[in-house]
């Protein structure tokens, strides 16, 4: 965004200083690149390559220093060979001869938990402890001394070997022991050491655990056997009071004697009811009953014939009379049998009541007998719950003695027996080539890591670098173009030459043209700003141009004397005024005197025509030097610089005037307001964003016209964007610059 001057004019209070106002304009440089206007466009990828490239060299001597650094430390590195004993673990083997143990086999649940232990077992004190003191190991890691002397109880902390690893291969028994010395021997022999420690360490654990056992055995089968004897003694004078040999055999006759007795009781219970039933029946006087009992037959019978003896009667009576022998015979039959019938009718009531009584009787004694069995029963039941118990304790307290003494005689067995479900499968040997350093590999590392340390470290320099690079971070990051790329010129030192060299005929451009072909590229760069600068407004024409920086050094003044130099040469009348009061520079490009100059207009000594110099050689080129130094003519600048652009401007078709730099001075800030444009002067490389942002920050508050930024002294290895300027050495040749 660009400002049109109007006819409008601030006053500024107090100071009588008439600033001209712009409104905006459509001003665009041409170099603008409309993809940068994003606000958060990322950094290419083509960013980091050119990174990459600018320091390819100090990365190639970073990893080619970091790998010869790697060979030859490597190199003068004791060499340190490790040797590897192999031990079996077979899990299938029992740990004992006799006894549970022998008949117990691991279940595959615990094999990583028990490998587990005996890693740690093998880097145990007591497995490390001998073997460390046997080849004085701890003396050769440097411990033992360093221990010592820091702390007074170190010789009795537990031993660890810094050299030893104990690893186990993935779905194996096998435990591998290595130890690392720089005697490939010692090696050997330490490892072979700590298996068989490890061998030896197993052994007297269960030993010690089984004598351990053993021994607090022996110590409660005392106390175990009198107890045996007591309660033993205890049952048998309880077999004694009971006066049988087994209660529980006794218990059993009474109780089939009592389910005998309750049986024939029910019995005789069922056959007395029966009994009295018939005995009722016949007191009471009924023939039916008396025929339905167990004697009933005979009465049956008789009552039958007397059925008869009736029936004959009746008829002899009927037909005979009473004196008739047939009548006679038939009333005796009669009688008799009558009698008969009542003689066996009362000799079944007398038997009826006999077998009752009998049944009562027996019921009685049945009765009796049951509850006198259960009686007994019961009583001999009752003393046989504390026979159980007695006789339980007692077989409880043998059986346990007897296990006690069958364990203290397994484990005297198993003690003496020296398992082998642990063995060394394959001892160490001397190595035969050395594990560290290993030289191939170290390369590899330092190569890998140098690059990725040297790339690493070029890109976040990069990024950590806050000074103006390029034009595309310029668009990135201020938000503002770049009008003009000036390259450096490597025969001037950095700093840029004067116009006129000692000849007052030589003009900026010959002087250019003689030199390097670094100078042919910066003369062509100015060519360039200058057609940037003056074509960049199509609405209106640029009159006066303001050129400014942010701090001393950045190349401004030489900027602006070359750029009235190259548009002098195109024929158009020109003014340079050197405003920089504090530290002119102008009349030395030129080699002008600068005895008078815009100091001596501005106080009103002098007309600023009369001050004018024209320098030889550039005839449509005049330049206003400083002058003198004047505190008074610097804060008359605002309203005298104003009056000599607005006189001057008819007279040429450019004025430019070189500022001081805006930061930490007052005269470019009412400069800025006076110009129809202001151009910010970077150095590449070297200024600070921080401080350009404050610049343009400035500008933008004062409503200046902001042509955009000009980047000074850029080399090719600077950024990508200054591929080109490789080329112009190439492209400007003797014979080429003849013919143009």
């Amino acid at each position: 965004m660009s400002y049109e001057r109007t006819d409008k004019e601030i006053v500024v209070p107090g100071e009588g200083i008439h600033l001209a106002a712009y409104t905006p304009s459509p001003y665009v440089p041409v170099n603008a690149i409309p993809e940068m206007e994003q606000e958060d466009a990322g950094v290419p990828l083509s960013h980091y390559l050119w990174v990459f490239k600018r320091h390819r060299w100090r990365i190639v001597a970073f990893v080619m220093a970091s790998v010869l650094a790697t060979a030859v430390v490597s190199s003068r590195i004791t060499p340190i060979f490790e040797s590897t004993a192999t031990v079996d673990i077979d899990r299938q083997s029992p740990s004992a001869v006799v006894g549970q143990e022998a008949m117990r086999s691991p279940t595959a649940m615990d094999s990583d938990q028990f490998l587990a232990t005996q890693i740690k077992l093998v880097q145990s004190d007591s497995v490390l402890r001998p073997v460390a003191q046997k080849f004085n190991l701890l003396a050769l890691e440097n411990t033992d001394r360093e221990e010592t002397e820091r702390y007074p109880n170190a010789a009795q902390a537990p031993v660890f070997l810094k050299r030893l690893k104990v690893n186990r291969p993935g779905n194996t028994y096998l435990l591998l022991i290595s130890y690392r010395s720089p005697e490939p021997q010692l090696a050997a022999d330490v490892a072979n050491a700590i298996a068989q420690s490890y061998l030896e360490h197993t052994y007297n654990i269960r030993y010690r655990a089984s004598a351990s056992l053993t021994s607090f055995m022996e110590k409660q089968l005392e106390e175990l056997r009198a107890k045996m004897e007591r309660s033993g003694a205890a049952l048998v004078q309880f077999e004694r009071e009971l006066n049988v040999i087994s209660p529980e055999e006794k218990t059993n006759i009474l109780s089939s004697r009592l389910l005998q007795l309750n049986t024939e009781y029910t019995n005789a219970q069922a056959d007395r009811v029966r009994k009295e039933a018939a005995f009722l029946s016949v007191r009471s006087g009924s023939i039916e009953a008396a025929q339905v009992s167990g004697q009933g037959e005979p009465l049956r019978r008789l009552t039958e014939k007397l059925n008869e003896g009736q029936e004959r009667f009746s008829q002899v009576k009927a037909q005979y009379g009473a004196a008739h022998p047939e009548f006679r015979k038939a009333a005796a039959y009669l009688a008799e049998v009558q009698r008969q019938h009542d003689k066996t009718r009362n000799n079944i009531m007398q038997r009826v009541e006999i077998e009752y009584q009998e049944s009562r009787e027996r019921e009685a004694m049945l009765q009796k007998a049951v509850q006198e069995t259960k009686g007994e029963f019961d009583r001999l039941n009752t003393r046989s719950f504390e026979y159980q118990a007695l006789k339980r304790e007692a077989e409880a307290d043998k059986k346990l003695y007897e296990e006690l003494v069958r364990k203290i005689k397994e484990a005297g067995i198993n003690a003496s027996f020296q398992n082998s479900s642990i063995r060394i499968a394959d001892p160490a040997r001397p190595a035969i080539k050395p594990v560290f350093p290993n030289v191939k590999m170290n390369i590899a590392l330092a190569l890998v890591f140098s690059t990725l340390l040297a790339f690493g470290t070029a890109i976040v320099s990069d990024a950590l670098d806050n000074t103006i690079r390029d034009p595309e971070q310029v668009s990135r990051t201020l938000k503002t173009e770049v009008v003009g790329s000036l390259p450096v010129v490597k025969s001037w030192r950095g700093r840029l030459g004067a116009v006129a060299q000692n000849s007052a005929t030589t003009t900026a451009l010959v002087a250019l043209s003689n030199a390097t072909g670094h100078a042919d590229g910066y003369a062509e760069a100015i060519r360039t700003l200058r057609n940037s600068i003056l074509l960049s407004d199509f609405d209106r024409r640029l009159r006066s141009l303001l050129v400014t920086s942010a701090s001393p050094g950045e190349g401004k003044s030489t900027i602006a004397a070359h750029l009235a130099a190259t548009h002098a040469q195109q024929h158009h009348k020109t003014l340079l005024i050197d405003g920089d009061l504090r530290r002119p520079s102008v009349h030395k490009r030129f080699g002008i005197p600068a005895a008078t100059g815009l100091s001596n207009v501005l106080v009103g000594d002098m007309g600023w025509k009369d001050a004018v110099i024209k320098p030889e050689g550039i005839p449509d080129l005049d330049v206003l030097p400083a002058g003198p130094p004047s505190r008074r003519a610097a804060d008359l600048i605002g309203r005298g610089l104003m009056e000599l652009l607005e006189e001057a401007g008819p007279e040429y078709d450019l004025v430019i005037l070189d500022a001081p730099p805006l930061l930490g001075f007052a005269e470019p800030l009412q400069m800025a307001t006076a110009v129809d444009g202001v151009v910010v002067v970077t150095r590449a490389g070297e200024t600070n964003r921080k401080a350009v942002a404050a610049v343009l920050g400035t500008l933008s508050r004062l409503r200046a016209n902001v042509m955009g930024i000009i980047l000074n002294q850029v080399h090719q290895e600077m950024s990508d964007s200054y591929y080109y300027y490789g080329h112009y050495g190439k492209y400007y040749r003797p014979s080429d610059a003849r013919t143009t």
